[in-house]
């Protein structure tokens, strides 16, 4: 352990645990450069081209319109056609923003997740979260409703299957607490699974059954400025909590002993936590169906980037994985002629990754 390389008499015991702040910053603000950068190229990428200066010009021409200088009129000199900017604007920029809300709020549930529970192995999708949040966009999709029903729905639903899953987690065994949320999130994410392919199998096949279907799929074809709205709602609360309580996870983190003993309450800790990664599951539910794998991989690259002090992985992730959700969506509407559902790009690319990460950690593991 570091503690052991520390000389007897000195008195870094009170600051070893931070990092200095330029520790911090390289990586979030390389994390931040890159964001931007793949933000443009989604932008500028598509059946139809638009030249990444006129997407700058553009967005500064709004901008300045919208704080009001100029006028709005000659703001920023005129190069780019309508159709551009109506393409850029109207069509590109809400894909962008919404998947960068769907993206950052997944990875930074699973980045939340795995370190509550102590196990790599833990997402929205493996403790059940999603799968009761799916069935409540289902349900809500089948009563006609949408917007906030549908948040609330995907909510409530995904609440009480996290909270199934927790009670499981009390029952213990043999192979511990943890291992019983797993196995637990398991059996759960069945029984939510079945209850939304019943409701598959009676919707009507020509007015329910399509939307049912594209909607679990995983998409944000539909994006606009009125879905984005209906998710930063959800996930600004959630993210903001789970930032805001960052530092306490490296204490949940040693223990539950540990973290009494250094001043912080493990239960209510870890179901605030749990709350606001169920809040922001249903958010990106409700607005692009189940998405998965991207809370499962993007926090372990996140960690081979940044490190393991969460302080720093928790806002790493939230980039990460909104730049990540922007790729495979750009990748989902240029690579064929009908655009890809996001769920199965992020199967097929996330298992390899996953994967290839696993045989990383257990040669490292093994090497030493």
């Amino acid at each position: 352990m570091t503690s052991s390389a520390v000389k007897p008499g000195t008195t870094t015991t009170a600051t070893a645990p931070r990092p200095p702040a330029r520790s911090h910053r390289v990586p979030l603000l390389l994390c931040v450069l890159l964001l931007c950068a793949v933000a443009l190229i989604s932008m500028a990428a598509g059946r139809y081209w638009v030249p990444p200066n006129e997407i700058l010009r553009i967005l500064a021409n709004e901008a300045t319109a919208l704080l009001g200088a100029g006028g709005g009129e000659g703001a920023v000199r005129r190069t780019w056609t309508e159709q551009e900017a109506t393409v850029v604007l109207d069509v590109r920029l809400p894909r962008v923003l919404l998947a960068f809300l769907v993206g950052g709020a997944l990875s930074l549930g699973g980045a939340c997740l795995q370190a509550l529970f102590r196990n790599p192995l833990v997402s929205p999708d493996i403790i059940g979260v999603t799968a009761g949040a799916s069935f409540g966009g289902v349900l809500v999709l089948t009563l006609g409703l949408s917007g906030g029903a549908m948040v609330g729905g995907a909510f409530g639903f995904g609440l009480a299957a996290l909270a199934v899953v927790l009670l499981l987690g009390r029952l213990g065994g043999s192979g511990g607490p943890m291992l019983m949320i797993v196995l637990g999130g398991i059996v759960v994410a069945a029984f939510f699974n079945a209850l939304v392919s019943f409701i598959t199998y009676t919707a009507d096949p020509y007015s329910e059954l399509p939307s049912i279907v594209h909607w679990l799929l995983g998409s944000i074809a539909a994006a606009g400025y009125d879905k984005v709205l209906t998710a930063l709602i959800p996930v600004a609360l959630g993210a903001a909590v789970v930032l805001a309580m960052r530092w306490r996870l490296n204490v949940l983190s040693l223990g539950d002993d540990d973290a009494a003993a250094l001043g912080v309450n493990p239960h209510r800790s870890r179901v605030v936590l749990l709350c606001a990664v169920a809040l922001m599951t249903a958010g990106t539910v409700a607005v692009a169906g189940a998405v998965g794998w991207v809370g499962l991989v993007v926090p372990h690259l996140a960690r081979l980037w940044v490190g393991p002090d969460h302080r720093v992985l928790l806002p790493a992730s939230l980039l990460l994985g909104g730049t990540y959700l922007m790729l495979i969506d750009t990748l989902s509407r240029s690579l064929t002629s009908s655009e890809l559902p996001l769920g199965i790009l992020t199967a097929v690319i996330g298992a390899p990754v996953f994967v290839w990460l696993l045989a990383r950690s257990q040669k490292k593991g093994e090497m030493q």
